[in-house]
């Protein structure tokens, strides 16, 4: 089904607020979500050959209301709740209302796992079809399917209502599972964890125009401007991060005019804005840091010294090992290679068999001109990643220096 960009964007608006009218009349998020998704369907068909309706909302609602009570009368266990629903007055069209975010704290309810959460998300709140989480996930639909089922039993088994929580530690607490469930779904996009390609722009997108959307809602929580920065920033050099073939090209070696300047200046202007209005927050830092690396012209300019603070204090805020991998490559750059290496020792217990931890080796095992060990690196980092491209990478760097070693034993 073909879908027109135009189209594509308005009924992705549009799902989440026809789901929050559903939920907020009728309840129960597995019918009223299968309700909606038909009205989707609908539209998707009909809409291209009709035109769309002077009141595309209320034509959803419409179509997705008559499915949701199709679904309740086709259920005799559902009798009684069918008689109260036929006995209220007719509702009349609900004003426009975005429920974007509390249908966002719903999906990332904490009782989910992060998988179910991002699987729900794509598919109540952005409008993904079943197939296409799938697909971008490489599973087969039907265990998405089954993945996207459970999420929404777990969430009708807990019973959350329809509602923000209250204002507090655990509103708090639930926009931070939000916002990480967002940033798993940014990350997987840009740098996808396995296939073909190294790229799934379809998540990315997403993902940052529903962190549009909630810092649309939330313009002064300084961690959702400081994701929404970090995305900007890290999506900004997309163009330049990828060859012809589509074969990764690090950072160091990307052609930097190729990268999206309005996206730097908007991510570099909410950067700024998220580290000066209060303690920066995990999102906050890494967005300073992203900025860092954009603003610089060439990589030779790139303030290392700066990053290097910014990764101690991020290690010192979240104790996550990845952030610590980052910050022996900054304390390489800034101090030399060897210092780098003394960094990663304690990162065997705590990143066993991850694939960068390897890379980061081999490539300052390769700074160091110890060519035999950077080779071993490469092959372990390459053989241990299941994206593809990385793996060409990895590969190519190690033949290379095959390649130089062979030459100079020669002559």
């Amino acid at each position: 089904m073909n879908r027109s960009p135009e189209l594509e964007d308005l009924l992705r608006r549009l799902a989440p607020q026809v789901l929050g009218v559903l939920l907020r009349r009728y309840g129960g998020i597995d019918t009223a979500e299968d309700a909606v998704q038909e009205a989707l369907i609908a539209a998707a068909t009909h809409w291209p050959d009709d035109g769309i309706p002077d009141n595309p909302r209320g034509w959803l609602l419409q179509a997705a209301t008559r499915r949701l009570t199709d679904q309740i009368r086709s259920d005799q266990a559902r009798r009684r709740r069918e008689q109260a629903v036929a006995a209220e007055p007719a509702h009349p069209e609900t004003p426009a209302q975005d429920d974007t975010l509390t249908l966002l704290f719903l999906c990332c309810h904490p009782v989910l796992t992060p998988a179910s959460a991002i699987a729900l998300t794509l598919r109540a709140v952005g409008g993904l079809t079943t197939a296409e989480i799938a697909s971008a996930f490489l599973v087969p639909e039907a265990t998405m399917a089954q993945r996207i089922s459970r999420a929404k039993q777990r969430i009708k088994a807990s019973g959350a209502t329809f509602a923000m929580p209250a204002a507090g530690d655990e509103r708090e607490q639930r926009l931070r599972s939000v916002l990480h469930v967002l940033y798993l779904i940014f990350n997987e996009g840009y740098v996808s964890t396995a296939g073909p390609n190294l790229h799934r722009r379809e998540l990315s997108a997403e993902a940052i125009r529903l962190t549009r959307a909630v810092h649309g809602m939330l313009p002064g929580d300084t961690e959702v401007t400081g994701l929404l920065a970090l995305m900007l920033l890290t999506e900004a050099r997309r163009p330049a991060r990828t060859g012809p073939a589509g074969e990764l090209i690090p950072l160091a070696e990307q052609d930097r005019r190729r990268w999206d300047q309005p996206r730097i200046t908007e991510g570099v202007a909410l950067a700024v804005r998220a580290t000066s209005e209060g303690p920066p927050g995990d999102y906050a830092l890494q967005a300073a840091i992203a900025a860092l690396h954009d603003e610089a012209a060439r990589a030779e300019d790139t303030d290392w010294p700066q990053i290097l603070g910014l990764y101690g204090v991020l290690e010192r805020l979240t104790g996550n090992p990845m952030v610590a991998l980052n910050r022996a490559v900054a304390a390489a750059m800034v101090h030399g290679p060897a210092v780098g290496l003394k960094l990663l020792e304690p990162l065997d217990e705590r990143l066993p068999g991850h694939y960068r931890l390897d890379a980061v080796r081999a490539h300052l095992r390769e700074l160091l001109g110890e060519t035999d060990a950077a080779i071993a690196h490469y092959d372990a980092a390459a053989k241990a990643t299941l994206s593809i491209p990385e793996r060409n990478y990895l590969t190519t760097k190690a033949a290379q220096l095959r390649r130089q070693a062979s030459g100079r034993s020669s002559n």
